[in-house]
């Protein structure tokens, strides 16, 4: 039978919306990977995904009624113990064989073959091709067993007495291969060519496919359903385009929310409500969180992204006079915006610096104590970093913002909308007449957020978030919170990220080790408490490496860089373009393999070896001219790098190959006599701590 295309579809009650997508995704995929395996579709079929809010699909071209047969090869045993001395076969044969489905009359047949030991026999044979009922009944165990839910929920079936256990309740199943229906079972549902289109606007129902391939266009046409998720997406995504633009506004850039909605509708309808200019008092931040969180609206906005009166809500009806659907949604969506405008109004009354004791009674951690003695901690950090920075203001604004930067959690706004803090922390701070540098410091110090995330805006909040989260870091370090794989319920992976950005980026002449010594100071008397800063910094550093590879550095370049562990993270960008053009040295490679065994030189040694040569006991010519060498060149090194000229300072050693090299071709470093071969080695010392100033290039050789 020639191969034609498969439909399946499981009809549910509505699903997880935040889930659909990947519901929709997975379902498809793992329904035709499982068909591939067992050899009913070929690698080169075509796989569409359907997901709407009560529907999960998937259709698969090229499918075969029977799978062909498949060869299968049994190792048996060895020729010795399955044949006796006269060739026939012995119980423990019959028994494998009589295991396999096979008897006697297969001995014959068996093949011999020497595996580079023994002569082994093996057993051919032909496994029928599994039929497509029998394949497809797997395929969609498989799909449903790897759907990622998270929770799931128990339903009796219609006999009253059987249960089973699904996301959402299960009533109809299509499984159609070509016009033949497919017979399969699950969740207590028979397979059949019928499915429910949109509740209100079907034309028809129930909407009967006669053909797997016209699935999509009837369920549009007749059941008034887009079962492409992708495709609904789109079109909501046009008709929002559209409706703004007919408003005179642009709507809000959120694909997490244009992706809900797309699993809570299945016949998108875009259209236009608005609310009181009164409501525009309110900071724009609340209105369009009240909006898209608890309404699923798109606000609109005006040219300078400045919020209007007006939004657009994703229907899934589309009825000739729209009105009732729209002042529908203008009344539910007023009462959450007058919730925002009270918040707002009676949060204005108390000061920030007046909520700062009630601090005091928030718990932070049961081992690190509250909220307040938290910003008592990360106040006297910032302290610390801004006098590093040169103090005066800047000090005064840091100290004042750390203080007040969490005093906005204890305000109704961000009890209610916990996703605001901070922000709501800078419109307060401004009522009170703040210093602008200290109203945005307050907002800016939960920053960056993400990867990718903007950096704060000004030095005060730089201060101030790096003191937050360097906090955060030594902390947790110090109470045994290390993440470990996938778990990192603190997020340090994040926190480390952002200092190493706003170190970077900023150019801040804050050396690791200090910093993270000055913040480890703030713990003292903590019981319990106590910090690896080694390994902390370690963490840092594989961040920074990693963030470093993402950004398009290769991994000895990094390696070479990061290795040194160098404490000004500014400096790194400046390393790397150094690095990468000795690189390009014809000397490089020659000094980078020179550098490495000079290494292992040294750490083969015991106890330290001192950097320092006594001109009298160089005996060899080469070791002469390579102490010449290492007095000319070093100095001019030295001196780029003081300057931070890395890349000078890296390619003044090109003038060492040749000298290095005729000393390794002449010169015995380990010499029978003791000063000779100390002052060799403080040689090799000099000449390696010379060498690796900038990175260690030990790293570049191949």
């Amino acid at each position: 039978m020639s191969a034609k295309n498969l439909l399946v579809e499981l009809f549910v009650e509505e699903l997880p919306p935040k889930a659909l997508k990947k519901l929709g995704e997975v379902f498809a995929s793992t329904l035709a990977a499982t068909l591939k395996k067992d050899g009913l579709a070929t690698e080169s079929a075509n796989i569409t995904a359907f997901a709407s809010p009560r529907r999960l699909a998937a259709h698969v071209t090229d499918v075969a009624a029977v799978a062909a047969d498949k060869p299968v090869v049994q190792k048996l045993m060895p020729v010795a113990v399955g044949l006796d001395a006269s060739g026939n076969a012995t119980p423990a044969l019959l028994k494998k064989l009589a295991a396999l489905g096979a008897d006697a009359s297969a001995v014959a047949g068996l093949r011999r073959e020497n595996d580079g030991k023994a002569d082994i026999l093996f057993y051919d044979s032909l496994a029928k091709g599994a039929s497509l009922a029998e394949g497809l009944q797997k395929a969609l165990e498989a799909a449903l067993a790897a759907l990622p839910i998270p929770k799931v929920m128990s339903y009796q079936l219609k006999d009253g007495w059987s249960s089973v256990n699904f996301v959402r309740p299960a009533h109809g199943l299509v499984a159609l291969h070509g016009s033949d229906v497919v017979p399969l079972e699950i969740l207590g549902l028979q397979a059949g060519r019928a499915t429910h289109g949109h509740r209100f606007e079907a034309k028809v129902d129930p909407v009967v496919f006669a053909d797997a391939d016209e699935y999509a266009a009837k369920l549009a046409g007749e059941g008034a359903v887009i079962a492409s998720f992708a495709e609904r997406r789109a079109e909501i995504a046009r008709q929002l385009e559209a409706a703004a633009a007919k408003a005179g506004g642009k709507p809000i850039d959120d694909d997490a929310l244009l992706d809900e909605v797309t699993a809570l509708v299945e016949r998108p309808n875009v259209l236009i409500g608005q609310f009181e200019e009164e409501f525009l008092a309110v900071p724009q931040e609340c209105l369009i969180l009240t909006m898209k969180a608890n309404q699923k609206y798109f606000p609109l906005l005006d040219a300078a992204g400045k919020l209007t009166n007006k939004f657009l809500v994703v229907s899934n009806i589309s009825p000739e006079d729209a009105s009732a659907v729209i002042g529908g949604n203008e009344r539910v969506v007023r009462p959450r915006l007058a919730d925002a405008k009270f918040f707002f109004d009676q949060d204005r009354k108390k000061s920030l610096e007046s909520r700062v004791a009630g601090l005091a009674k928030v718990v932070y951690h049961n081992k690190l104590g509250t909220q307040g003695e938290r910003v008592t901690r990360v106040a006297a950090i910032a302290r610390r970093i801004a006098d590093s920075l040169g103090g005066g203001v800047l000090a005064q604004h840091a100290e004042q913002a750390a203080v007040l930067a969490k005093a906005d959690l204890l305000t109704d706004m961000v009890g209610e909308f916990p996703e605001l803090q901070g922000i709501m922390g800078r419109y307060y701070a401004q009522h009170d007449g703040l210093n602008a540098d200290v109203a945005d410091a307050i907002e800016d110090h939960y920053k960056p957020r993400f990867a990718g995330d903007s950096l704060p805006r000004g030095l005060v909040g730089t201060v101030v978030a790096l003191a937050d989260k360097l906090e955060t870091l030594v902390g947790m370090f110090g109470i045994g919170q290390i993440p470990t794989g996938d778990r990192d319920p603190f997020a340090l992976r994040r926190h480390a990220l952002g200092v190493i950005r706003m170190l970077a980026e900023g150019n801040l002449d804050l050396p690791i080790d200090k910093l993270l010594n000055s913040v480890f100071a703030q713990f003292n008397g903590i019981e319990g408490f106590q910090l690896n800063t080694d390994a902390l910094a370690d963490f840092i550093y594989e961040r920074l490496a990693g963030s470093l590879r993402e950004q398009g550095y290769s991994a000895q370049e990094v390696d070479a860089v990061v290795s040194q562990r160098p404490q000004r993270l500014g400096d790194i960008p400046k390393r790397l373009a150094a690095v990468r053009a000795f690189s390009a040295l014809p000397e490089a490679a020659a000094l980078a393999a020179a550098n490495k065994r000079v290494g292992n030189i040294l750490k083969k040694v015991e106890g330290t070896v001192e950097a320092k040569v006594d001109h009298a006991l160089l005996a060899e010519a080469a070791e002469v001219a390579l102490h010449a060498a290492l007095v000319e060149v070093v100095p001019q090194a030295d001196a780029a790098f003081v300057t931070g000229d890395y890349s000078e300072s890296l390619q003044a050693l090109a003038a060492l190959r040749a000298p290095v090299d005729a000393f390794f071709d002449g010169v015995m470093v380990n010499a029978e006599d003791p000063a000779l071969r100390a002052n060799r080695l403080g040689l090799l010392a000099t000449l390696h701590a010379a060498m690796n100033r900038v990175a260690d290039l030990s790293k570049l050789s191949a």
